[in-house]
């Protein structure tokens, strides 16, 4: 497979699975298991991880602009707008902490494939057992800063390749109460800061002399188109589709995985 039909395929990986809870690093397995494909380097990483970030930014810029307001004026002309942003904090704060802690551990790159494999199907169990005993009480504008932080309590699983950064937050959100789809936006809105906290921590561990540029701007554009409409109709079918289509997916992927070895 050429670099530049890998970069497409990636990327579209990255798109698709980056915001559905269904575990980004299990998925880029399978092009290396299944047709022996090259690493594109760090540099690709970097550059598909921007796209998304770029893709969710993009998708909730009027949330994003009314925040920023909020923080501009002294007044309460945004109240909600500037309680989102402080959560959105206080729920960032758990997986920057723990993932200062176990960055040596990380850079070891201890898991495998098995070790995917099974994170993958444990979380998605948890994902179910959180779900069918969901309460749905709550709305986004009703979540206190206490919810916030078992939310980005949650969240530092996805430190655990295999767990999925997006399932392990929506499945904090749905546990406190909120309802499917204002806990997969916040879990959306989480993912800003998370993302660009990973950035950065692959551009201070880069270290490579020649970049790939039509890669990398096809691995971009590629991650980017896909994670915005992946963003747009999960939160306009999550509500109908709820969390068991993902959950079977993922048991499935687990044991295809383990089949695999």
């Amino acid at each position: 497979m050429s670099d530049s039909l890998l970069s497409i395929l990636l990327g579209i990986i990255q798109g698709l699975t980056e915001f559905l809870p269904i575990s980004s690093s299990a998925h880029l397995l399978f092009p290396n298991l299944i047709f022996g494909t090259n690493d594109l380097g760090l540099s690709f990483d970097i550059a598909v991880h921007f796209g998304t970030l770029i893709a969710v930014i993009f998708y909730f810029k009027e949330d994003i602009s009314l925040m920023l307001q909020s923080l501009a004026t002294r007044n309460s002309t945004f109240p909600r707008e500037k309680k989102l942003f402080g959560l959105l904090v206080v729920a960032t704060i758990p997986i920057v902490l723990v993932g200062f802690g176990v960055s040596d551990i990380l850079e070891q790159r201890l898991f495998n494939t098995f070790t995917i494999a099974l994170s993958n199907i444990v979380f998605a169990i948890l994902l179910l057992l959180v779900f069918l005993q969901r309460k749905e009480n709550l709305r986004l504008v009703d979540l206190t800063f206490k919810a916030a932080l078992i939310i980005g309590i949650f969240q530092c699983f996805a430190l655990i390749p295999g767990a999925s950064r997006s399932g392990t937050a929506i499945t904090g959100a749905i546990l406190i109460g909120l309802t499917l789809k204002d806990s997969a936006k916040f879990a959306f809105l989480l993912s800003i800061p998370t993302i660009l906290g990973a950035l950065v921590f692959l551009i201070s561990d880069i270290n490579e002399i020649s970049l790939n540029y039509s890669t990398m701007i096809i691995g971009f554009f590629t991650s980017m188109l896909f994670a915005f409409f992946t963003i747009k109709y999960f939160l306009a079918f999550v509500d109908k589709i709820g969390m068991i289509p993902f959950v079977v997916y993922r048991l499935i992927l687990g044991v295809v995985l383990l089949a695999l070895l």
